[in-house]
């Protein structure tokens, strides 16, 4: 650097070359006693230097083996504490592990803390619902054991609340729920940004669990082969962004999920294989933007789906080869912009599909190769903009397809080489404005735009 900085001076005084000194004068002989000395304590500077880093990186690695060690100290005596048969105890046991989470050294250190606290949740744990009504010591038991297990999820929730740059906050580190029962507890207000999260194979049973005003954004949420049995899990008002949650093949059997207000933009949620047996599942007045949300090959037997009042804008809903037994699908009220609906080869046997008073403009709703039979699907009331209906390849049998009183703007309904064995196709009230000289099941000139299959014969349908 002090060459680079005197060739620079060098060449801004444009110096050509050097005056000769014929005689070595005591002031020339001062200046290069200095210069000598100057280079000297230069270059002993720098060693100086390079010992004090060497030493100081010594110091340094030391402080973090004495830390390390006294964490070790320290991890061994509250991992002891949660074996104790108190349940006081383990509480302390507990709120150990939780500071030395957040004094850990290392971000391993800390990940390690965080996985012992996980897999006491995956300890084997009976919950209540299995405990004799009389059997008093063992409900008391319960109760402690409960409370130990409720802290710890607090205690997760309260680090992922907590933003980023926070020094205490959890966010990124790996999540372990796989096989855990949750009989309550509440993650409302965490932030699922980054890291393994994983629930699969949780069950969540008896009591509420609370997810709401979560966000997941960026990460992969595992919600895979869960049981939701006789209880509420609330995911109201979450975000999901530009990440996965997924609830592959997971169980909903007589519990109510809830996703009220919740936003979803640009991120996919699936539940791919899921089934819905005499439960429920709310999106109530949700916004789906930009989003992907998976019922693909999911059965609803006797279970309620509802997006009533769900705004679709832009987004995707995929019911492709899903089957409803019996159970209900409401789309009551909901608004669709843009966005597509599709139920390709989907199967209703006897379910309710409802539509009523909605209004598609510039959507797609798909029932290519879908199967009716004894069910009902209404589009009663709805309001059509420029989008489209495909009924194409559709086989009806016993069924009811109702559009009665819907109003049609440019929109197309196809039953274009659909099957109809019996069933009824009602258009009671419709209106708007098409192309004329297309006919309605009535077989008059209707106003709007119907496309039928040539074989269909409005006497027998």
């Amino acid at each position: 650097m002090a060459a680079a900085v005197f060739l620079t001076g060098w060449g801004l005084l444009d110096v050509q070359n050097l005056k000769p000194e014929r005689q070595l004068t005591s002031k020339t002989l001062f200046d290069l006693v200095k210069l000598s000395f100057g280079v000297v304590a230069g270059a002993g500077a720098l060693v100086a230097l390079v010992v004090a880093y060497r030493r100081q990186r010594i110091d340094e690695d030391g402080a973090l083996r004495d830390a390390t060690r006294l964490h070790t100290e320290r991890f061994t005596t509250a991992v002891s504490q949660l074996g104790e048969e108190s349940a006081a105890v383990r509480l302390g046991g507990v709120h150990a592990l939780a500071g030395l989470a957040d004094d850990a050294p290392t971000r391993d250190l800390r990940q390690t803390c965080i996985d012992v606290l996980c897999a006491y949740l995956r300890l084997p744990y009976t919950s209540q619902t299995d405990f004799p009504s009389e059997d008093a010591g063992a409900r008391h038991t319960y109760l402690a054991l409960r409370e130990v297990r409720h802290t710890v999820i607090r205690l997760i929730r309260d680090h992922l609340s907590l933003p980023p740059e926070h020094p205490r906050s959890w966010e990124g580190h790996d999540l372990d729920f796989t096989g855990v029962v949750f009989d309550g507890g509440d993650f409302s207000g965490a932030s699922f940004r980054s890291g393994m999260v994983d629930f699969s194979n949780a069950t969540f049973s008896g009591s509420m669990v609370d997810f709401n005003n979560t966000t997941f954004s960026g990460s992969t949420v595992n919600f895979n082969h869960t049981k939701f049995l006789d209880g509420t899990v609330n995911f109201n008002h979450a975000t999901f962004s530009n990440g996965t949650v997924n609830f592959n093949g997971a169980e909903f059997n007589g519990s109510t999920v809830r996703f009220d207000y919740a936003n979803f933009n640009g991120g996919t949620v699936n539940f791919e294989h899921a089934e819905i047996n005499n439960g429920g599942i709310d999106f109530n007045h949700a916004t789906i933007s930009r989003d992907s949300i998976t019922f693909s090959h999911a059965a609803i037997n006797g279970g309620v789906l509802r997006f009533n009042d769900a705004g679709f804008n832009g987004g995707a809903i995929h019911f492709e080869g899903a089957s409803i037994n019996g159970g209900k699908l409401a789309f009551r009220d909901a608004s669709f912009d843009g966005s597509i609906v599709n139920f390709d080869r989907a199967s209703f046997n006897g379910g309710t599909i409802e539509f009523d008073d909605t209004t598609i403009s510039g959507g797609v709703v798909i029932f290519t190769y879908a199967a009716f039979s004894g069910s009902t699907t209404n589009f009663n009331q709805v309001t059509f903009f420029d989008g489209f209906v495909d009924f194409g390849y559709a086989v009806f049998s016993s069924g009811e397809i109702s559009f009665t009183d819907a109003g049609f703007n440019g929109e197309t309904v196809s039953f274009d080489n659909a099957a109809f064995n019996g069933g009824t196709v009602d258009f009671n009230g419709a209106f708007g404005s098409s192309p004329s000289g297309i006919f309605s099941p009535s077989g008059q000139p209707s106003p709007f735009c119907l496309n039928l299959p040539r074989s269909w014969q409005p006497s027998t349908h």
